[in-house]
Formats: structure tokens, C-alpha cells, sequence
């Protein structure tokens, strides 16, 4: 009976933020592809995203591998959903951080690539160590520690061959102060890590307080072999 009651308690909350949910096995699903197309767009919409420079398609993409992810019990935050938009210029405010249960843009900001992934433009990505390269792909965060950049917060690569040696890399969030406005300023482009993707020190705290201990994070870019290869990502690109 108790159980029950949790159900319907559950049932009405998502359908307070109308969001398309049914629970199956226990797990939150979207009712139908229309609904969740409706749901998407409707919420790309309201968060005024496009205004934002986020595509709709890398929306779509990120939701669907968050569901993915969350139908094999990997989120524990499943209300949040990060992008990191690696097809835009470092100058651009490209990190997107949602709520989608309370159906708000929690942060956008920037955020910057690895060293040897481009300057301006990310345009090499690996899962090698040592190559200071950003690796592509769904990420699950983990745990929070004081390193040697202050906080930071660590992140679990979910796709073999593109993200999985993340946590042996220490590719992990943190801040940084070459990721600032005057750092634009003086050289025309953000700092850049080790492969991380770093933020600005002020922002470091509260985003790792938001998103840490089992949210998804997605680091988009259009590379045919990731979305020919990719499980979570399964939104063919030219």
C-alpha cells in the first residue's frame, strides 16, 4: 500500500512539471517518441537555448543517452543534465547545465578544452594518457575531493575507447583562471587544460555542488567515427 501511494506521489510530481514520463519496472521512460519530441522541443523552447547557441539535435542527443544512462540505474541525479558544446569557439559561453524536473537552465557558461585538442576550436579529441586532449562522450560525475586545482570533482567516462580512461587520466572539473573573460580579452581565446573541462574558479564550487555523485554529463562534438561507434549516442550525423 505504501508503495502504491509512493506511485501515485511520484506520478503527480512529474506530471506537475509536465514532464512525459510513465515508470516501467520502476524506471521513469518517456510515454512515446511524440512525447518525447514534444517534451524536447518544448523545453529547448522554454530555456530559450537556441538564443543560447545550443542546437536542438545536440539536445536531443543529450537527453536520450541521460535516459539511456538512467534506464541502467548508472544516475542518481537524474534531474540534471550537462553539455558541454565542444563544436563552438572557447569565446562562447558553451557549458549548459538543466534541471529538467524543474525545467530551468541552472548554468551556461564557459568552458574549456584540452591543450592539445585545438586553440580557439576543439578539434582533436582522445582516451589516451598524457595526450592532453578532451575525450568525447556521456560521462557519469562522481565523487568530489580538494586537489591539487582546489575542488574538483571527478568524472566517469561510460564509452569505451572514447571516455573510459577518464578516471585513470584524471580528466576531472575543476576551475581555472585562464577561464575568465579577460583571459578572451588578452588572447582572443580561453585557457586551456590538460584535457579537463575546467570552468572559472568563482563558478567551480557551485557547479561541482550542483552536479556531483551521479549526473550526466555529455562532451558533444560532430565526430563520424564517436556517433558511428557510440552506444549512448545513437542520433546518426552527416
Amino acid at each position: 500500500m505504501k508503495r502504491s501511494k509512493g506511485l501515485v506521489v511520484l506520478i503527480i510530481m512529474m506530471l506537475s512539471v509536465s514532464i512525459p514520463f510513465q515508470v516501467i519496472n520502476g524506471k521513469m521512460s518517456f510515454i512515446s517518441s511524440n512525447s518525447t519530441s514534444r517534451f524536447i522541443n518544448d523545453l529547448y523552447a522554454d530555456l530559450q537555448l537556441d538564443a543560447l547557441g545550443l542546437d536542438v539535435a545536440i539536445f536531443k542527443t543529450a537527453l536520450e543517452g541521460h535516459q539511456k544512462l538512467d534506464h541502467e540505474n548508472k544516475l542518481s541525479a537524474s534531474n540534471l543534465v550537462t553539455i558541454v558544446d565542444l563544436s563552438q569557439p572557447s569565446t562562447n559561453k558553451r557549458m549548459y547545465i538543466v534541471d529538467l524536473k524543474s525545467r530551468k537552465l541552472l548554468f551556461n557558461t564557459y568552458v574549456a578544452h584540452g591543450k592539445n585538442s585545438g586553440d580557439l576550436y576543439a578539434t582533436h579529441f582522445s582516451n589516451i594518457p598524457s595526450s592532453l586532449q578532451s575525450s568525447l562522450g556521456f560521462y557519469v560525475t562522481g565523487n568530489v575531493y580538494n586537489g591539487k586545482h582546489g575542488l574538483s570533482l571527478q568524472l566517469l567516462g561510460q564509452e569505451p575507447g572514447f571516455n573510459d580512461e577518464a578516471l585513470d587520466r584524471a580528466i576531472v572539473l575543476h576551475g581555472a583562471d585562464y577561464v575568465s573573460e579577460s583571459f578572451i580579452k588578452n588572447t582572443g581565446r580561453l585557457g586551456r587544460s590538460f584535457g579537463c573541462p575546467a570552468v572559472a574558479s568563482e563558478l567551480a564550487t557551485p557547479i561541482i555542488n550542483t552536479i556531483h555523485d551521479g549526473s550526466c554529463l555529455f562532451v558533444y562534438f560532430p565526430d563520424p567515427i564517436y556517433f558511428k561507434k557510440s552506444i549512448l549516442a545513437s542520433i546518426s550525423r552527416d
